[in-house]
């Protein structure tokens, strides 16, 4: 499966962003998708989920409200809706995949797949 995460730019403290991640490969649709992020300095951390049928998503509890998941599987495509950002929120967002779903923060090391990322700006 190959991943290309976009979407990502610059935006004020409060505004909001839509990040895509286009997938592609034979069996991409059944794969689990998530997104990571990593900040300047600091480790890569989960921030959210979702199962190949969409209806299951998962959220680190720092997102949790203001960002929402979901995909559409006739596009072979994942989204985050990031709202209300924070400068906080700064980091360089990836996507990545792995073929199970499991609704806790997931370690970037259990992924199987990954995108190159996309820089998301808050300023404040």
């Amino acid at each position: 499966v190959q991943l290309q995460a976009s979407g990502g730019g610059l935006v004020q403290a409060g505004g909001s962003l839509r990040l895509s991640c286009a997938a592609s490969g034979r069996t991409s649709s059944n794969y689990v998708v998530h997104w990571f992020r990593q900040a300047p300095g600091k480790e890569r951390e989960f921030v959210a989920v979702i199962g190949w049928g969409s209806s299951r998503t998962y959220y680190a509890d720092s997102v949790k409200g203001r960002f929402t998941i979901s995909r559409d599987n006739a596009k072979n495509t994942v989204y985050l809706q990031m709202n209300s950002l924070k400068p906080e929120d700064t980091a360089v967002y990836y996507c990545a995949a792995d073929s199970v779903f499991i609704a806790t923060m997931r370690s970037p090391g259990d992924m199987d797949y990954w995108g190159k990322g996309t820089l998301v700006t808050v300023s404040s």
